[in-house]
């Protein structure tokens, strides 16, 4: 039924002007806004095409889970890169972290490193 569908994710943040520049100017992503008030939107273009969609939510809770992985060609550059920007990686409890805060294999990705957005939404970083 859907099988054709132009499908996109969307997830919300409790601020809509720092997620413009969290995403825009931190991250480097294009992001388009549209509406106003309540109605305010922006969309996120990925590099693969796809379009995320991010709303205002007055109750906003965080996700708990990763909402968006950017895959990389080399962790260690893109952690750095991020650390230079401002950007704290997340270390849970359960992985054994490098210094930098990565988590490389066995099981899984080659490497992988998360942190969260401005409203506390969990993104990631993914070399495999």
């Amino acid at each position: 039924m859907f099988g054709q569908s132009k499908a996109f994710s969307g997830f919300s943040v409790d601020d809509m002007d720092k997620a413009r520049q969290f995403y825009g100017d931190t991250l480097g992503l294009q992001v388009e806004e549209s509406g106003d008030g309540p109605m305010r939107m922006l969309t996120i273009k990925l590099g693969s095409g796809a379009n995320v969609f991010v709303y205002p939510k007055d109750d906003h809770t965080p996700a708990s889970f990763t909402i968006l992985n950017f895959p990389v060609d080399d962790i260690e550059v893109a952690v750095d890169e991020l650390a230079k920007r401002g950007v704290t990686l997340t270390r849970y409890p359960g992985f054994e972290h490098d210094a930098k805060g990565v988590v490389k294999g066995p099981g899984g990705p080659t490497a992988i490193a998360w942190f969260t957005d401005l409203a506390g939404n969990v993104l990631s970083v993914i070399q495999e």
